[in-house]
């Protein structure tokens, strides 16, 4: 199997991709946040961006069992351990987590107990262990998704060469607004310089790994979902799939992407809408903040 890492600025629509790839019969995705940062893994981004988006590290010494720990998880772990608590309480995922950890350890039997070995067994065993998952046989590749995953691309492809980083982009007022319906929201300049951040790096990485790191705006992919799919697909050496032209959970079609997501339905007439809930001067503010990047992603004509 081969691990395909999707990657969005909050908000940006990566839990819509997610779900819309879902329903490919080559795929097996994570069902939630993949979550993969470890506590070991700060550096200079960790005052920046969560530790759990984060590509995970591990000490020299860690047994396989400690390793499955150190996983942030906290989608999954939440729902396994206490599933009154999670938010997918009713989602009908059905796994034993003392299964998931022995087959865990199991998949790192006879291997170097490194960060590709862990990473790897975290996908396998995650879908050895979820009983009703749906399986067709012709799956080549475990999917996760964490929001601003690609900051570490060069780890993920110098641990999987023959993976795959896709990050989804959104234009920054849709994105702001949605994200300050949240409990705790980044500030409107925090959030627009983090978007900066993401979209600069996706274009970096575009260029430095063209058949690798693969970059989908989130208004194409709500315009014309076959078309966009479609390409993207292609350049996963994948056929496209009628499944992935709505979002779905274990090849279930949902009518919103929320709980996975702040987005609801996402169509290209929720997006304006979305942005024009903010008013005129948090638009001027987010303009300016973004405007070096903005044409370069093609969103100077948005608004």
């Amino acid at each position: 199997m081969k691990i395909i890492m999707l990657s969005a600025m909050y908000e940006n629509g990566g839990n819509t991709t997610h779900r819309m790839l879902d329903g490919h019969p080559n795929l097996f995705v994570y069902p939630f946040e993949s979550q993969v940062g470890t506590g070991a893994g700060n550096d200079f981004l960790t005052s920046y961006v969560p530790i759990r988006y984060r590509w995970p590290e591990f000490p020299a010494d860690v047994s396989p069992a400690q390793a499955y720990e150190m996983f942030w998880d906290e989608e999954l772990k939440t729902l396994l351990r206490v599933p009154g608590r999670s938010k997918f309480k009713d989602c009908g995922l059905k796994m034993n987590e003392k299964a998931r950890i022995a087959a865990f350890v199991k998949a790192c039997k006879g291997k170097p107990l490194n960060r590709a070995t862990f990473v790897n067994a975290y996908f396998e065993s995650t879908f050895e262990s979820w009983t009703n998952v749906r399986r067709t046989g012709q799956e080549k590749y475990y999917v996760g998704y964490n929001p601003v995953q690609l900051f570490d691309t060069d780890k993920i492809l110098s641990d999987f060469p023959d993976g795959h980083v896709i990050h989804v982009a959104r234009n920054p007022w849709s994105g702001y607004s949605d994200t300050s319906k949240r409990p705790f929201p980044l500030g409107i300049k925090r959030y627009s310089w983090t978007w900066n951040l993401c979209q600069h790096m996706a274009l970096t990485y575009q260029a430095k790994y063209p058949k690798n790191f693969h970059l989908v705006r989130f208004e194409d992919l709500v315009a014309d979902p076959k078309k966009t799919m479609t390409a993207l697909l292609k350049r996963l050496g994948l056929p496209m799939a009628k499944e992935c032209l709505a979002p779905s959970f274990n090849a279930v079609k949902l009518e919103q992407v929320y709980p996975w997501g702040t987005i609801r339905i996402p169509t290209p007439g929720a997006n304006l809408a979305t942005a024009n809930e903010l008013n005129a001067a948090q638009k001027k503010e987010i303009r300016t903040e973004t405007s070096v990047m903005l044409p370069l992603l093609g969103y100077d004509k948005f608004l």
